[in-house]
C-alpha cells in the first residue's frame, strides 16, 4: 500500500529518516528478485579454479608427507645413534669402574695381608716382652743371692758388675720393645682405617656396577621401562668425574702408603728383635764367662786353703774334698736325669702309630737306668765317705771357716745362680730364639 507523505506535514525532526527508508525499500526489492544466472564461461572458469585449488592442496599435502617421513627417519636415526652412544658411554664407564674396583681389590688384599703380618709381629713383640720378665727376675735373684756371701767374699767383683749391666740392658730392651709395640699397634690402627675406606669404596662401586649393568642391559623392548618426571635433574650430592677419580685414587694411594709404612715397620721390628736378641745373648755370655772365671778363681782359692788344711789334717781335708766332689757329682746327675725323664714323658704324647718303641726310646730307657745306677753308686760311695768322716774329729777351725766361706760362694754362684740361669732361653742370632715365629721379612703375602 503506497504511503503518501505530506511534505508540508514533515518537520525538521523526521527529515533524517528519509534516506534510511529508501535503503530498506531497495533491500526488500532484491530479496524478492529471482537468483541471477551465470554465463557458460563463468561456469568453466569456476570449475578450473576448483581444479587448481585441489591440485595445490594435494601438492602441499604430499610435500608435508614427504617432509614428515624424512623427519621421522632423521629423528629415528638420531635417536638410535644417541642410544648407541649412551651404550658405549655406559660400557666405558663399566670398564672404568671395574678397573678401579680391581685396583681397590688388589690394594685391599695387600693391606689385609700386611695387617695380618703386623698382627703376627705384634704377637712376637708381646711374646718378646713377656720372655724378658723371667731373665730379669733371674738376674735380680742372682744379685740377691750373691748378697748372701759372707766375709771377705762379699766383694764387688766382675760377676756382680756384669749382672748389674745385664739388668740395665734388659730394662733398656724392654723399653725399646714397648715403644716398638706401640708403633706397631698404631700402624695396625691406620691400616684398619685405610681398609675401612677401601671396603666402603668397593661397596659403592659394586652397587654402581650393578646399577650400570642393569642400565646397559635395557633396550626399547625391556619391561618396566617408563618415562619419569624431572629425570634429567642434577642430584645435589653428585660429583664430577675428576672428583670421583681423585677420591678412588686417594684411597688407593693411602692404602699403598700404609702398606709401605707397614713393610718398613716390619723390617724395623726384625732388626730390633735381631739386635736386641744379639745384645742379650752377648751379655748373657759375658755374665756366664764372668761366673766361670769367678768360680775358677774361687775354687782355686778354696783348693789352696784346702791344701793348707790338708797339711794339718791331710786325711780330713782329703775326705772333705771327696765328699764335696761326690755331692757335686750327684747334683750334676740331676740335670741329665731330668732331661732323660722329660724326654721319655714327652715322647709318650706321640700320636697313633708314631708311638713307636724306636731306637731312641730304647736308648732313653737305658740312659735312665744308667743314671739311676750311677746315682746309687755315688750315694753309696758318699755314704761310705761320710761314715769315714765321722771318725775324724780334729780339724783346724780357722782354715775350715775360710773353706766354708769359699764353699758358700761356690754354692751361690754354681748351684743357685748358674743352675738358675740355665732356664734363660737361648737367643740364637739366626732365629732370635723364642722370639722367632713371625713371617720372614722377604716373604710375599
Amino acid at each position: 500500500m503506497p504511503i503518501f507523505w505530506d511534505s508540508g506535514c514533515v518537520d525538521e525532526d523526521h527529515s533524517a529518516f528519509l534516506p534510511q527508508l529508501g535503503l530498506w525499500e531497495a533491500a526488500m526489492a532484491r530479496l524478492l528478485q529471482p537468483p541471477p544466472k551465470f554465463l557458460p564461461a563463468e561456469w568453466h572458469m569456476a570449475n578450473e579454479n576448483q581444479y587448481h585449488r585441489a591440485e595445490a592442496e594435494r601438492s602441499r599435502s604430499e610435500r608435508l608427507v614427504a617432509e614428515s617421513q624424512r623427519l621421522v627417519e632423521e629423528i629415528g636415526k638420531t635417536t638410535r645413534k644417541s642410544q648407541s652412544d649412551v651404550n658405549k658411554k655406559l660400557e666405558q664407564r663399566l670398564e672404568e669402574v671395574r678397573f678401579w674396583k680391581k685396583e681397590l681389590d688388589d690394594k685391599l688384599e695387600e693391606l689385609v695381608c700386611t695387617t695380618e703380618d703386623l698382627l703376627t709381629y705384634q704377637t712376637r713383640l708381646e711374646n718378646a716382652l713377656e720372655s724378658l720378665k723371667e731373665p730379669l727376675h733371674i738376674t735380680q735373684m742372682c744379685l740377691e743371692y750373691r748378697e748372701k756371701r759372707v766375709g771377705i767374699d762379699l766383694v764387688h767383683d766382675k760377676v756382680e758388675q756384669e749382672l748389674v749391666k745385664e739388668a740395665e740392658i734388659i730394662r733398656g730392651v724392654t723399653a725399646l720393645l714397648t715403644r716398638t709395640l706401640e708403633e706397631v699397634s698404631e700402624q695396625i690402627r691406620l691400616n684398619r682405617s685405610a681398609k675401612y675406606n677401601l671396603e666402603k669404596d668397593l661397596k659403592d662401586k659394586f652397587v654402581a656396577l650393578t646399577i650400570d649393568d642393569v642400565c646397559f642391559s635395557l633396550n626399547n623392548n625391556s619391561p618396566n621401562i617408563r618415562c619419569s618426571e624431572n629425570a634429567v635433574r642434577v642430584e645435589p650430592h653428585s660429583v664430577s668425574p675428576e672428583d670421583w677419580l681423585e677420591f678412588s685414587n686417594a684411597n688407593v694411594e693411602k692404602a699403598a702408603k700404609q702398606r709401605s709404612s707397614s713393610l718398613a715397620l716390619k723390617a724395623l721390628v726384625d732388626r730390633i728383635l735381631s739386635q736386641t736378641a744379639g745384645d742379650l745373648r752377648r751379655q748373657r755370655d759375658a755374665v756366664d764367662a764372668a761366673f766361670r772365671d769367678g768360680l775358677q778363681e774361687t775354687k782355686g782359692a778354696r783348693d789352696k786353703l784346702a791344701a793348707h788344711l790338708a797339711k794339718v789334717m791331710e786325711e780330713i781335708a782329703c775326705q772333705e774334698k771327696n765328699v764335696t766332689v761326690l755331692e757335686k757329682a750327684i747334683a750334676d746327675q740331676e740335670g741329665p736325669a731330668k732331661v732323660a725323664h722329660t724326654r721319655l714323658e714327652t715322647r709318650t704324647h706321640r700320636p697313633n702309630v708314631e708311638l713307636c718303641r724306636d731306637a731312641a726310646q730304647c736308648r732313653l730307657v737305658r740312659e735312665v737306668q744308667e743314671i739311676a745306677h750311677s746315682i746309687a753308686r755315688l750315694k753309696e760311695t758318699l755314704a761310705r765317705a761320710q761314715a769315714e768322716l765321722k771318725g775324724l774329729n780334729c780339724r783346724q777351725l780357722a782354715l775350715q771357716e775360710e773353706v766354708q766361706v769359699k764353699e758358700n760362694t761356690i754354692y751361690i754362684d754354681e748351684v743357685l745362680c748358674i743352675h738358675m740361669r740355665k732356664s734363660i732361653p737361648p737367643r740364637d742370632g739366626g732365629d732370635q730364639g723364642e722370639w722367632a715365629g713371625g713371617p720372614h721379612p722377604d716373604a710375599v703375602c
